[in-house]
């Protein structure tokens, strides 16, 4: 019974998984969306410099957003699951694939050696622990309020003026931001390598696309507790 259940063939999706082409490609589509995501919400966001009827009209219609096939906020409680799904699986994947990295090279690099590589890879594994640790935080500070003690339910503005008018909450999210952007900057090249997108006559453009991308989410955000402290935004 014991040699049966050995031989029994394993599934293409746990070979696939457990290979670390699989592993990268898992990071590369994860990471997508949750870059497609980051885009549409810091667009949403830069709402506030028109205003508290503006902001709080935009947050109100992200909950009505297919009605009346949905009910009241299940768009949102959707993308939720979705991100929810997507950051789980890709930093188990980027875990893994870590903890696979120091294992085949038990040994420091020597004299210099990768140098520059070796910094890219701190950069992703760090960045990735204080993201995560900061999606942690910026949901139970604006999203769940309860990290705020000026939170008020249905007022988003509000919320989020009395949050960066907090100089130590503006520290965290700017450092957090500029996080971002390194993992975005690093991160869009490797998943256009492991998707077979970055051919060499695309380097280039790839190159500038994620450095694009990086610093357009990295200002876009970092705006608002900008706006706050210059007084831009009241």
């Amino acid at each position: 019974m014991a040699t049966d259940v050995q031989s029994r063939p394993r599934s293409s999706t746990f070979v696939l998984w457990d290979s670390s082409i699989g592993k990268k490609t898992v990071m590369a589509v994860t990471g997508l969306i949750m870059l497609a995501f980051l885009l549409v919400h810091m667009l949403g966001n830069l709402k506030i410099f028109f205003g508290p009827h503006e902001f709080d009209s935009y947050a109100g219609w992200l909950r009505t957003i297919g009605s009346p096939v949905l009910h009241h906020s299940w768009f949102l409680w959707i993308q939720r699951v979705v991100l929810l799904v997507a950051v789980v699986l890709h930093v188990t994947a980027a875990a893994q694939l870590s903890r696979r990295d120091l294992k085949a090279r038990p040994t420091k690099y020597v004299h210099g050696q990768r140098r520059q590589a070796t910094f890219a890879t701190r950069t992703m594994r760090w960045g990735g622990v204080i993201l995560a640790l900061f999606i942690v935080w910026h949901i139970l500070d604006l999203t769940v309020g309860v990290a705020n003690p000026s939170f008020e339910e249905g007022h988003p503005y509000h919320n989020v003026v009395a949050d960066f008018q907090v100089w130590w909450i503006n520290v965290i999210y700017l450092v957090a931001m500029v996080m971002v952007g390194l993992h975005i900057n690093h991160g869009f090249r490797s998943a256009a390598r492991t998707l077979g997108i970055a051919r060499p006559a695309r380097t280039a453009a790839i190159r500038v696309t994620g450095i694009v991308l990086a610093l357009a989410i990295t200002i876009g955000f970092s705006a608002l507790p900008i706006g706050v402290m210059t007084g831009l935004v009241s």
